[in-house]
């Protein structure tokens, strides 16, 4: 069990304690029990002494006489383990009378063996019996003045004491036993129920992270509402930082981009001028950088958004009708297969600027014919999600693999005639790689490029 977990911390705590009272009470109950057990026997012995004791202060009875029973049948079966004792201790030889399962047998003296007279002048004590048996005896000594002083015994097997005790031992455990199985189970549910509402927060923060929700929602309770309070107060604030980011990026790109433009048209209008020239040169260049880096800024803003998701088939084909209808002249046909339930971890303008790059790219070398095909893939290992693999043919001259790692390069372009800064497949890399997808060139069935773009999928 992992000591870091907040649900294993409060399970072991409580099964800890749980043992451990459960283990005290078992004890104290158990002690209490043989105590009374002990009692009511030693109040059984009382009994049997206080009769005998009457017996010996009767006055007028012959000295060999027999004493009765008691009304234990055991005091009459040899070795029974049940006895009694009198012994006349003022004449110079003790007299002894006894029961007839004592048989050549004697009780041990109390006295001898240390221990003390009661408030009731009696002694209690556990000593051994003939044939080895362990004896719950009492005696007292009376003093009948000229009738003599006597030491009455009597003493009882404590098997029953112990009998008695191991098997209020056995249920007590049993019980205790079921009592703890039904606590513990009683705490895994008290756990669970408690900290549910911190379960349901991270499902919660799970759901915003993979863009099935905006913001924690519902009822939490007053424990753990401050940590819902501030976590929607979190992703707000992230939400408002990319906003601004986005803007100072808008506003950096509208600044550049128009000292850039200036510098251009002077430039352009002095062509025949070598220095304007070699101007308008490094201007392009400065003005693709800049689009480059301002791109990679904004796209990197807007990723570190808390995720949305985005529907793929609607977006597939309002870019095919898009790019239909620039490339109308040219008679270009544009077709598109997706599976309707594709769904994009991402917003929907990265999606569409991924996707039309590459369309428009394809647009431009096809000869007649673009297809766009979008297939959901399943996880490859656990605990991944599915994988959008979108694949862009055309049927245009196609690229050698000498020529694909020449596109693939940042920037880096085949035909100068066709129109664009060169950035578009670099702007596609660069946006994949910050979902965690990526981009790869090959030939295309129709004899064209074919690219194919994996990205993360819901």
């Amino acid at each position: 069990m992992a000591a870091s977990s907040l649900a294993n911390r409060l399970f072991l705590s409580a099964t800890a304690w749980l043992v451990v009272i459960l283990a005290i009470t078992g004890v104290v109950l158990s002690s209490v029990y043989k105590n009374a057990t002990e009692r009511a026997f030693d109040r059984r012995l009382n009994l049997y002494l206080r009769t005998l004791i009457a017996e010996v202060a009767t006055p007028d009875e012959p000295p060999d006489r027999q004493f009765q029973s008691l009304g234990e049948p055991l005091f009459e079966l040899p070795l029974s383990g049940w006895y009694w004792q009198i012994t006349r201790t003022d004449t110079e030889k003790p007299e002894v009378r006894s029961s007839r399962s004592l048989w050549d047998k004697k009780l041990p003296k109390l006295e001898e063996q240390g221990a003390e007279l009661t408030a009731a002048g009696i002694r209690l004590a556990y000593v051994d019996g003939p044939e080895g048996q362990n004896l719950r005896m009492v005696e007292r000594p009376v003093d009948l003045g000229a009738d003599g002083k006597y030491l009455v015994s009597v003493a009882g097997d404590d098997t029953e004491i112990f009998d008695e005790t191991r098997s209020f031992d056995y249920y007590l455990g049993g019980t205790f036993t079921a009592l703890g199985i039904v606590l513990l189970l009683t705490t895994v549910f008290q756990v669970r129920f408690g900290l549910a509402p911190l379960k349901r927060i991270s499902e919660s923060i799970a759901d915003i992270r993979s863009g099935r929700a905006e913001r924690l929602e519902g009822e939490f309770p007053v424990e753990i509402a401050p940590l819902a309070r501030e976590t929607n107060a979190l992703i707000d604030a992230n939400r408002e930082i990319v906003e601004r980011a986005r803007t100072h990026v808008g506003n950096l790109a509208h600044a550049i981009k128009t000292p850039l433009s200036v510098i251009v048209n002077e430039a352009g209008a002095h062509l025949a001028d070598p220095f304007a020239t070699k101007v308008m040169e490094q201007a392009d260049l400065m003005r693709d950088q800049v689009a480059h880096h301002l791109e990679r800024a904004r796209i990197a803003a807007r990723v570190s958004v808390v995720a949305t998701v985005t529907e793929v088939a609607p977006a597939i084909e309002a870019l095919r009708r898009t790019m239909e209808k620039i490339h109308r002249d040219r008679g270009i046909v544009v077709e598109a297969r997706a599976d309707p339930s594709a769904k994009f971890r991402g917003e929907r303008q990265d999606l569409e600027e991924m996707v039309g790059n590459l369309v428009d790219n394809a647009c431009k070398w096809a000869a007649s014919r673009v297809l766009i095909e979008v297939l959901v893939e399943a996880p490859h290992q656990a605990g991944a999600g599915p994988r959008l693999r979108i694949i862009v043919d055309d049927d245009g001259r196609g690229l050698s693999e000498a020529e694909r790692a020449q596109v693939s390069r940042r920037g880096q372009r085949l035909d100068e005639s066709k129109p664009g800064s060169g950035l578009g497949l670099s702007i596609v890399v660069d946006l994949a790689a910050l979902y965690g997808g990526s981009l790869s060139l090959g030939a295309a069935p129709t004899g064209g490029l074919r690219t194919e773009l994996v990205l993360p999928g819901l």
